[in-house]
């Protein structure tokens, strides 16, 4: 049977095919789950219909600004009534502006800091407060995170802050949804090439880094996400929450 055989989960955060989120539910729809998508804005809409519809024409697919509470109620409210639970939540959103993404992090704004917060870590407690009504047999929330929230990485400025804060997040959440059998937990992935990343600025150049000094000697591939994220989600991981899975071919172990 299909690790996740009968499971039924929502992803939010696919942008593109080279989006992480879209790496990880492929791999979950593959293991057996039913998903539901949502997009943030017009400009995404086509991208993840397109996607999400080669899953069948049938897939749930629904707008989701997450700094917006009525959004957030709205699409947990549709999904809830039509699939009638949920199991899996993936959060892989995360957003600063442009600006605060270069030159010095001692320079971001006010605004900046706000921004980059309420989307990438804040987005994790309200869309994890949305889902656990729907979660009555239990489940699997997983995010995505970056090793900027731990060491500083030059250009991740904010977005590092920001995932520090999502990072520890997870674990209150981890500790306040462990009664209900909601796992909670954050994989920390090696650079990718996605939307996303392309705005940090000296992104080619942390690629070359990362495969010099990983102990694999390579980057992390999208499948290999995938599997990591189908792992977190299925009763392999049921004592694993709270926790930072680092999948970035070794990177993470260096000192120099």
């Amino acid at each position: 049977m299909s690790q996740l055989a009968g499971k039924l989960g929502i992803v939010f955060g696919v942008a593109n095919k080279r989006s992480i989120a879209w790496a990880i539910a492929q791999a979950w729809h593959r293991a057996g789950a039913r998903l539901a998508f949502t997009y943030q804005g017009e400009r995404l809409k086509e991208n993840v219909e397109e996607l999400a519809g080669t899953f069948g024409a049938d897939t749930i697919i629904l707008p989701c600004d997450v700094t917006k509470d009525d959004e957030i109620a709205r699409v947990f409210a549709e999904v809830g009534a039509k699939f009638g639970k949920l199991n899996l939540l993936l959060h892989s959103v995360a957003f600063a502006p442009k600006d605060a993404l270069e030159g010095e992090f001692v320079n971001t704004s006010r605004e900046a800091f706000r921004v980059a917060h309420d989307v990438s870590a804040y987005s994790l407690v309200a869309l994890a407060r949305g889902a656990a009504p729907f979660m009555t047999d239990g489940g699997s929330i997983v995010a995505m995170t970056y090793y900027g929230a731990e060491k500083v990485v030059p250009h991740y400025n904010v977005m590092g802050v920001a995932k520090a804060a999502l990072e520890a997040s997870t674990r209150y959440l981890a500790y306040d949804l462990g009664p209900r059998k909601i796992r909670v937990n954050c994989i920390s992935a090696g650079p990718v090439n996605t939307l996303a990343a392309r705005g940090i600025a000296g992104f080619t150049d942390m690629l070359k880094h990362y495969e010099a000094h990983a102990p694999l000697k390579r980057n992390v591939l999208p499948d290999e996400l995938g599997a990591t994220g189908t792992f977190l989600a299925s009763d392999g991981a049921a004592a694993i929450t709270g926790q930072v899975l680092y999948v970035d071919c070794g990177y993470q172990i260096m000192g120099m």
